[in-house]
């Protein structure tokens, strides 16, 4: 699933090909992506507007139009790509905007898990899906007091609290493992059990494992491609998450991979002791 630094890159590259493009019309090809309005609603409040610009929160990219904003989810195979309007469309496209130039951008989603909410832009932090999210992990106000008052109750381990986005918003499975690895925190930690130190490293390395990973174009795992087939490199610096049986790259104890939440984790034994 792609995760903060995918949805930047992708956020990144669409910018670059799509600002003040004008929509000519939208095809809803498969109904349920759109959670909100109604698909007609959604064709004729998209009708002729420009697209001003693109934003990111959590995982959700945002199309800026001059009253309205369209969020787009990407879930697990999500994907977006700009074509000519020539071009055959795949049985796998299900919304498809055409812009006045004659190109189109499409939505790409093999397993239709994808969402999209138009929203009025004047409240929309107000209403879901935004107003679900935690801090963005580069908020000022992402503190250890936040965290610790946010931990203080939860008897879960770190690594299933990591995943709640309303807490800390855009951290996904991959970079989870690699901030507990580099804070040396066990992923079975019960939260409410974290010192304030220990909560001071997941903020740290919080930032720098997604600063790192957008710099590099986020992780491409199994069939994460952003715009125009555009693969992340962050995979090749992964310090734990995928690397059972390995040698640690710190005490080169072996690797180990459990299932936390339902979620397969790696981290080391020496490195992260519980």
């Amino acid at each position: 699933m792609p995760e903060l630094p995918e949805v930047e890159t992708v956020k990144e590259t669409l910018k670059k090909h799509i600002l003040h493009k004008k929509i000519k019309r939208v095809d809803v090809r498969y109904p349920k992506i759109i959670a909100s309005p109604s698909v007609e609603e959604f064709v004729t409040r998209l009708k002729n507007q420009e697209i001003l610009d693109m934003r990111r929160r959590g995982k959700w990219l945002m199309f800026v139009f001059k009253e309205d904003t369209l969020l787009s989810h990407l879930r697990m195979e999500g994907k977006f790509f700009l074509k000519e309007h020539e071009e055959e469309i795949n049985r796998h496209e299900h919304v498809i905007f055409e812009f006045m130039d004659g190109t189109e951008l499409r939505y790409q989603d093999t397993r239709k898990f994808g969402r999209m909410y138009l929203l009025k832009s004047d409240d929309i932090e107000k209403r879901k899906p935004l107003n679900e999210l935690g801090l963005e992990p580069w908020d000022p106000t992402l503190t250890v007091s936040y965290l610790k008052e946010k931990y203080k109750t939860k008897r879960l381990p770190i690594k299933t609290v990591l995943l709640d986005q309303s807490i800390i918003t855009g951290i996904g499975n991959i970079y989870a493992d690699e901030i507990l690895f580099l804070s040396h925190i066990h992923p079975l930690k019960v939260c409410s059990k974290l010192t304030k130190k220990e909560c001071e490293q997941i903020i740290d390395h919080t930032k720098s494992v997604l600063n790192h990973a957008i710099s590099l174009g986020g992780t491409t795992i199994r069939s994460y491609e952003s715009s125009e087939g555009v693969h992340g490199r962050f995979q090749h610096s992964l310090l734990v998450h995928n690397h059972e049986g390995e040698a640690c790259p710190v005490c080169k104890k072996s690797i180990i991979k459990i299932k936390v939440g339902g979620r397969g984790t790696y981290y080391c034994p020496k490195c992260q002791k519980k």
